[in-house]
């Protein structure tokens, strides 16, 4: 029982901090404000086609309009990532520059606890 117990604790374990360390892990895109298509918007305001139409939903207008989703979608997520990180590199390297901004200029910035409020205002 007790060599059984020896390989069973540890897998159980193992299994534990794997799916702990999955579900702490963000979902890729998770983060990125996705916008979802309608296909009436799509069929009116991109193929041009009249109301009529779109009203039918047609088999081949709902094959082009996946081809179309598919397509964008596609280039969507990159773009997204590519944007988060120039406004990330943007706001770490280029805009807190601290020879730029010196901490002694702003007070706020000096304290340790940011949520902290302030003892005193600054004159």
């Amino acid at each position: 029982m007790k060599s059984m117990a020896r390989f069973i604790l540890p897998g159980a374990l193992g299994v534990l901090l794997v799916s702990a360390g999955a579900e702490a892990q963000p979902s890729p895109g998770s983060n990125y404000n996705v916008q979802t298509m309608n296909f009436d918007l799509w069929c009116q305001e991109e193929a041009g086609l009249p109301p009529d139409r779109c009203d039918k939903r047609l088999p081949k207008d709902e094959e082009v309009f996946e081809a179309y989703r598919a397509k964008v979608e596609a280039y969507e997520i990159p773009y997204l990532q590519r944007r988060n990180e120039e406004a990330r590199i943007n706001r770490v390297l280029l805009h807190n520059d601290p020879i730029d901004n010196p901490l002694k200029n702003d007070p706020a910035r000096q304290r340790q606890d940011p949520n902290q409020p302030p003892l005193h205002s600054p004159p």
